[in-house]
């Protein structure tokens, strides 16, 4: 850690650089964040402790080292850690000059460098699982085949699993296909926010009963007001797509 911060001071010597890591106290850690933030310091020299959560605005360049050895979803947490105002932020995943990388390896820095879009973190999660395998419920220790049954059913799958084993009743449903046409979705006018769009579209698609559409539908009214017939469409359809699941239709 204090050579990286040496060697950075001897190519940056008017750089001013703070570190921090897992065995300093908590007021350490908070004092040279706080420090960083309001500008004290141009550059934060840092072990993966800074994935937990750390929200820092003002920071638009992320260098990281050995980003080979880390996993996937650890690189997706780290790389959050920028872009999150409305500068333009640039991520660097490093690893060592001639070093063979393994197929993983290849995989998760291959997988962070394609998935820069919002709502990125579902398609991590599916890669991650696709490298690493989905364990036993869908295959031999960890080779399981998440690619041949996608996220939501493997998702899905775990949770009547789990639901089982603690001796819970497990509704039989199926994913029934509706096809209508009308116009249903979430327009722009209505809710700007693209992250906001993702989470209302999640709620609704899995409600488990009417009560939990109702919910929702009342949150769109006190957060964002009445809303057009193309919302209105799409509450209809999660509805009518409920009920077909429950009634183990596949199509309607």
């Amino acid at each position: 850690m204090k050579k990286t911060v040496s060697e950075i001071q001897v190519l940056v010597p008017e750089a001013r650089v703070g570190y921090i890591h897992g065995q300093m106290t908590e007021s350490q850690l908070e004092g040279v964040l706080y420090d960083f933030v309001r500008g004290e310091y141009d550059v934060l020299v840092t072990t993966s402790i800074i994935e937990t959560g750390v929200d820092i605005p003002n920071v638009n360049t992320l260098f990281v080292e050995d980003a080979d050895r880390m996993g996937l979803s650890q690189l997706y947490q780290i790389r959050g850690r920028i872009g999150r105002s409305n500068r333009v932020a640039y991520a660097y995943f490093m690893y060592q000059q001639n070093k063979v990388l393994t197929e993983i390896s290849e995989k998760r820095l291959a997988a962070i460098r394609d998935f820069t879009e919002l709502g990125s973190g579902f398609k991590i999660a599916m890669r991650d699982l696709s490298i690493r395998g989905a364990g036993n419920l869908l295959g031999k220790q960890q080779h399981g085949f998440i690619d041949s049954v996608g996220y939501d059913l493997y998702s899905q799958m775990l949770a009547d699993a789990v639901a089982q084993k603690q001796g819970q009743k497990v509704t039989e449903k199926t994913d029934s296909e509706i096809e209508l046409g009308v116009e249903a979705y979430l327009p722009s006018e209505y809710i700007e926010d693209q992250r906001q769009k993702i989470e209302i579209y999640k709620e609704i698609r899995k409600a488990e009963n009417e009560d939990q559409l109702t919910e929702t539908q009342g949150d769109l009214i006190d957060r964002f007001g009445d809303y057009p017939i193309q919302v209105e469409n799409l509450l209809i359809i999660g509805k009518i797509k409920l009920f077909s699941d429950l009634a183990l239709l596949e199509k309607n």
